[in-house]
């Protein structure tokens, strides 16, 4: 026995509904803000050149790295403190093989953000 009512067609699915443009995936990207994007809003706001903020702000990078190598803590308030942290030798393993490796002792900078930044965020 027939139906009688009518069968309608499956709507199409097009290649766009089922895989999002590159703009909307970029969008979910969180952005990455350049020394001459922090230097360009300090230019803004303090009312200098974009050459003189970004000079200023790499001179800081440059003394606060020369601060780090001599083995200072550098701390900017409403920021953090910047340090230099010793990792000793230790054994690892080659993910690949299983094999052990030794890894040599080595200094890492460390971050550690204050109070007022972990609360803004």
């Amino acid at each position: 026995m027939r139906s009688r009512y009518k069968r309608l067609p499956r709507p199409r699915v097009s290649a766009t509904s089922q895989n999002p443009p590159d703009s909307a995936k970029k969008a979910a990207a969180p952005a990455t803000i350049t020394l001459k994007h922090l230097a360009a809003d300090i230019a803004e706001r303090q009312d200098l050149s974009k050459k003189h903020a970004e000079s200023v702000l790499t001179d800081m990078v440059d003394l606060i790295t020369k601060h780090l190598k001599k083995g200072d803590r550098v701390r900017i308030v409403g920021l953090g403190i910047l340090q230099v942290r010793k990792r000793a030798a230790r054994t690892g393993r080659n993910p690949a093989t299983g094999e052990a490796i030794h890894i040599k002792a080595s200094r890492k900078v460390a971050f550690r953000a204050v109070k007022e930044l972990k609360e803004a965020i």
